[in-house]
């Protein structure tokens, strides 16, 4: 149980508290070498996706748009339990099946972790339809424009616009740099609460509709010239986008070019956002959104200098979407409620205070490594500063006096003379009462390392995976405490 539980811990400290920003090279395939992250496209037959709609019911409608609309999007469910996203053209939105089925095919070729992948499509008769990924979270412009719990955080309204500029130079370096109508209704959000591009708008324009479906006001220039897309129209849309972020509102360029242009950005500045980002920061997002919005579409940036810009600018990288966003996350790992200890309740609740107490009344009994240091009669001056760092740790522990408390323990760790499990168990929870989880989590970790049997390391890791978010990883490690601590009480 113990080699097995370090082995998460490890896996999940490399896994989880390195940043969270991929380079754009290495979003293929999941971003993780996972060459089988995604099944190959494929065709589907129109029984199976009647049947994987319920026969394209209203109730499965998941679009913006109405019934009557020209292309609706059903959710759908494929008999391996699949949720898949399935739109349906209109029946005349593509006369010529074979240009059809050749630019589903290059669509579903590219596969990307920022986008929400094309896995098939099925042509029969005057049917049309396309079958992506389903994305369960929304769309950006729900999350911007009609948010219900909280508005959209700052960290996550950066990591939107890096996600998308990924996305963008992903299918850029492809070949498929085109994309009709990006806006905020084709940002979909998953089940990690990752921001993904809608494979949709990657199809080139058929004859349903235009590539500009929006307000004029959005569009860009050189389309009301031409009625051409070009890449650098693309970039613009990108631009209305980071108006969007910036503002929770969706502005028309020309009007928020004015207040740029007066250095009045402020104004441009979603409210509930006040006090929540830097001058700076901000400034640097104008900056980027006034390059993308340029009359002259050669004067806009590209999409790898967009990712350059916006990866310098990410905030609370290591914090995972759904965290930022607040959407609920994984499950208990097991259907049958645990029977756990007051420790175990303790880390439930993340009750610091209760933790707190439990550490103090268990001292250093389970520890070794102090019970040996303290058996040897001769000491060096070294080792007695170290000891006594420890000695000023414990009573600031006892008073509660956390700030302290990491000082000195800190000082007896980089001592090195002893290693102490129980030294990184009490550092992990007054890292915790300063609001560091993720320095508390380290400790956690390091005491499992140094005790690998000692349930106390995993209930703290527990507490930890709760305080950041992490409701499934917190529940398998409780589980795992749970468990240790049982078996360690029958020996």
């Amino acid at each position: 149980m113990g080699a097995r539980c370090s082995k998460f811990s490890i896996c999940w400290f490399h896994s989880h508290l390195k940043t969270s920003v991929l380079e754009s090279s290495d979003l293929e395939n999941g971003g993780k070498g996972e060459k089988n992250a995604w099944p190959s496209f494929g065709e589907f037959s129109l029984e199976q996706l009647k049947v994987a709609t319920s026969g394209f019911s209203s109730d499965n409608i998941v679009s913006e748009h109405g019934e009557k609309a020209p292309n609706v999007v059903y959710k759908g469910k494929l008999d391996n339990d699949r949720w898949v996203a399935v739109k349906r053209f209109n029946k005349f939105a593509w006369p010529d099946s074979r240009q059809f089925l050749e630019e589903a095919k290059a669509v579903g070729s590219l596969r990307s972790e920022r986008l929400a992948n094309l896995i098939g499509c099925c042509c029969e008769g005057d049917e049309r339809l396309l079958v992506a990924e389903f994305m369960p979270n929304e769309t950006l412009a729900k999350h911007l424009f009609h948010w219900e719990n909280q508005p959209m955080k700052w960290a996550m309204r950066l990591r939107v616009a890096l996600y998308l500029a990924q996305a963008l130079e992903y299918c850029s370096s492809k070949g498929r740099a085109l994309y009709h109508d990006l806006n905020a209704y084709r940002i979909l959000f998953d089940n990690d609460g990752n921001p993904r591009l809608s494979c949709f708008g990657l199809m080139k324009n058929s004859r349903d509709g235009k590539s500009y479906s929006t307000n004029l006001a959005f569009t860009p220039p050189e389309y009301l010239r031409t009625g051409r897309v070009t890449p650098e129209s693309v970039v613009y849309s990108f631009g209305t986008l980071l108006l969007d972020l910036m503002s929770g509102k969706h502005i028309p360029p020309s009007h928020a070019l004015d207040l740029i242009r007066g250095k009045n950005f402020l104004m441009l500045m979603d409210s509930a956002l006040e006090g929540h980002f830097s001058n700076e920061d901000g400034m640097e997002l104008v900056r980027l959104a006034s390059r993308c919005l340029q009359y002259e579409a050669r004067e806009r940036p590209n999409a790898k200098s967009l990712v350059i810009s916006l990866m310098s600018v990410q905030k609370e990288a290591e914090v995972p979407s759904y965290v930022l966003m607040g959407i609920p996350h994984g499950t208990a790992s097991s259907k049958q409620p645990l029977s756990l200890t007051p420790f175990g309740e303790a880390c439930m609740r993340i009750d610091l205070t209760a933790i707190h107490e439990i550490l103090e009344k268990m001292g250093y009994k389970d520890d070794e490594g102090i019970a040996n240091e303290l058996s040897f009669q001769m000491w060096t001056s070294q080792m007695q500063e170290t000891l006594n760092s420890k000695k000023h740790g414990d009573t600031a522990f006892r008073a509660k006096d956390f700030a302290t408390a990491i000082d000195c323990y800190t000082r007896f760790i980089d001592g090195g003379t002893i290693v102490s499990p129980t030294v990184y168990a009490r550092r992990c929870l007054s890292y915790l009462m300063n609001d560091r989880p993720q320095e508390a989590l380290a400790d956690a970790m390091q005491a499992q390392v140094v005790s690998p049997q000692w349930p106390t390391a995993l209930y703290l890791q527990a507490t930890c995976l709760f305080s950041l978010g992490m409701e499934g990883d917190a529940q398998e490690t409780l589980k795992d405490g749970t468990n240790l601590e049982a078996k360690r009480s029958k020996n």
